[in-house]
């Protein structure tokens, strides 16, 4: 299972030469590949298009992949651990949101497929499953 962050996604939609971007198109062709989006990352990618016309397109893709609730009660617990775990070793992440996705995978042993600098603090501290690219 891969869930592919916004950092990527926003990439593939405004067509940003970038490794991850690339993983993404070849993962999107292959059948054995299944691209998790959740919820949160759906969020961030759609709120971001000003046409309606691109709106409904991005919307299509993406929920025509698996979309999943990411977070609960116990999930938003784990990430205020992962968050304090890293802050004690002195790494302050920007986005609590990426904190939410990074124990997201974490928890449900997803690989990430990312373009954030966020994620790789968690992949070294926390043991976030990341796509080397």
């Amino acid at each position: 299972m891969l869930v592919v962050d916004s950092s990527v996604w926003i990439d593939f939609f405004r067509d940003a030469p970038a490794p991850a971007v690339d993983v993404l198109a070849q993962c999107m062709d292959k059948s054995d590949i299944e691209i998790i989006v959740p919820d949160l990352v759906l969020y961030e990618v759609l709120r971001g298009f000003r046409h309606e016309r691109d709106y409904r397109s991005a919307r299509r893709l993406l929920e025509g992949f698996t979309v999943e609730a990411a977070f609960s009660p116990g999930l938003a617990r784990q990430a205020a651990e992962h968050y304090r775990a890293m802050v004690a070793q002195g790494f302050t992440l920007r986005s609590p949101i990426d904190v939410m996705i990074g124990a997201f995978c974490i928890e449900r042993d997803y690989l990430l497929l990312h373009n954030d600098r966020d994620f790789e603090v968690m992949h070294h501290l926390r043991g976030l499953r990341v796509w080397l690219h």
